[in-house]
C-alpha cells in the first residue's frame, strides 16, 4: 500500500485495486472538524493493522446544496481541502461521489449493494450516529448496521463525539459568523484554513504602504467581518500575516474579500495558491475618519498580529497549514 492521496477521486466508475477489500468512512466530512476525526480514527488503526487501506468516500456538492440551492451554504472546506485534511486524519485516498438526481434517489439497499460493496468492494464500513443516506434519508446508521453483513461487510458506528454538545459543521459555522474563532477553531481542532489563487485587487493597499494579498472567498462565506492574525503558507514556508475579511467600508467597495498583509515578506504572489489559517481575531471591521486614522490603525493591528502570533499554540486548535 502506498502513500495517502491527497486529490480526490471525482466519481470514479471503479478503485483502484490497491483502494478494495477497505475500510470505508463515509460522511460529508464538511470541516474536517473534530467529530469527523473519530470517525476516521475508528477505521485507521484495524485497517492498517491487518494490511488494509482506509478509503473517504463523500459527496459534491454537498446534499444541502442538492435539496435548497435557494440557501446558500456557508462551506467550511472544498473538495481540495477537504482531501487534504482527511489525508491529514489517516484516509488514504478521498472519493468523491457526484450529488446529483440519479444519486439523490437511490434506494439504500441499492447504496448499500451497488456503491458500497459493488463498486467500492468495502471489507468494513463506518459511519458517524447520524449519518443518513439513501432516497428520503432512509438509510439510517441502524439500516447499514442490518444490510451490510447481508453485502459481505462489517458495519462500526460511531458514537457523538464532544458529550452532550456534539461536534458539528453547523456549530462551526455559526461560531465563525459570530467572531468566536477560539471556539471555531477548538471545535475544529485545528486553525480554520482557506486555499485560493491570489488575484489582482485595486492596489489600494500598496498605495497605503500595506500590499496585500487577494483572496476571493466564495459568496456565501459567512466568516464575521474584521481583523485576523493569520499565517500563510508560501512557496512551502510559513510566513506570519493579518489580514482583512469583509467589505472595506473606507471605500465602499461592497464585495467581500480576504486581504492578507504578510509580515516581513516580498515576493510576487500573483496568480499563486495561497494557504492561509486564521489564528486569532483582532477586531470588527470599522469606517474611519480619515485615510490617515485607518493607516495609524492598520499600522497598531500589524503590532497587535505580531503580538497575538507569538503567544504560545493553542493545544486544542494547532496548525494544520502542512
Amino acid at each position: 500500500m502506498t502513500g495517502p492521496t491527497t486529490e480526490p477521486l471525482i466519481d470514479p466508475e471503479t478503485l483502484p485495486d490497491r483502494l478494495r477489500d477497505g475500510h470505508v468512512v463515509v460522511g460529508n466530512f464538511d470541516g474536517v472538524h473534530r467529530g469527523h476525526a473519530a470517525v476516521i480514527a475508528q477505521a485507521v488503526e484495524p485497517a492498517h493493522a491487518a494490511g488494509r487501506p482506509v478509503v473517504a468516500l463523500t459527496f459534491e456538492p454537498h446534499p444541502r446544496t442538492f435539496f435548497q440551492p435557494d440557501r446558500p451554504l456557508f462551506r467550511l472546506t472544498d473538495a481540495r481541502e477537504k482531501a487534504r485534511l482527511l489525508a491529514r486524519a489517516g484516509a488514504d485516498a478521498t472519493v468523491v461521489l457526484t450529488f446529483d438526481e440519479r444519486l439523490s434517489q437511490i434506494e439504500a439497499e441499492d447504496f448499500v449493494a451497488k456503491v458500497l460493496a459493488r463498486r467500492l468492494g468495502a471489507h468494513t464500513v463506518v459511519v458517524g450516529w447520524d449519518f443518513h443516506f439513501g432516497r428520503g434519508r432512509l438509510g439510517s446508521p441502524a439500516f447499514l448496521a442490518e444490510a451490510g453483513p447481508r453485502h459481505g461487510m462489517f458495519v462500526e458506528v460511531v458514537p457523538p463525539h464532544g458529550g452532550a454538545t456534539p461536534v458539528s459543521s453547523s456549530a462551526i459555522r455559526d461560531l465563525l459568523a459570530a467572531g468566536d474563532l477560539v471556539a471555531a477553531n477548538r471545535l475544529l481542532g485545528r486553525r480554520w484554513t482557506v486555499e485560493t489563487e491570489v488575484v489582482h485587487g485595486d492596489k489600494r493597499g500598496r498605495e497605503l504602504g500595506f500590499p496585500t494579498a487577494n483572496l476571493v472567498l466564495p459568496p456565501e462565506t459567512r466568516l464575521a467581518y474584521g481583523i485576523y492574525a493569520v499565517r500563510a503558507l508560501v512557496d512551502g514556508a510559513i510566513v506570519n500575516g493579518v489580514a482583512s475579511f469583509g467589505r472595506r467600508p473606507q471605500f465602499d467597495d461592497g464585495a467581500p474579500r480576504l486581504e492578507v498583509f504578510l509580515l516581513d515578506f516580498s515576493g510576487d504572489l500573483y496568480s499563486k495558491r495561497l494557504r492561509v489559517e486564521l489564528v486569532a481575531w483582532q477586531r470588527a471591521e470599522a469606517k474611519f475618519e480619515s485615510v490617515e486614522a485607518l493607516v495609524a490603525q492598520m499600522e497598531r493591528d500589524k503590532a497587535e498580529a505580531r503580538r497575538l502570533l507569538a503567544q504560545p499554540e493553542d493545544p486544542l486548535a494547532p496548525s494544520a497549514l502542512v
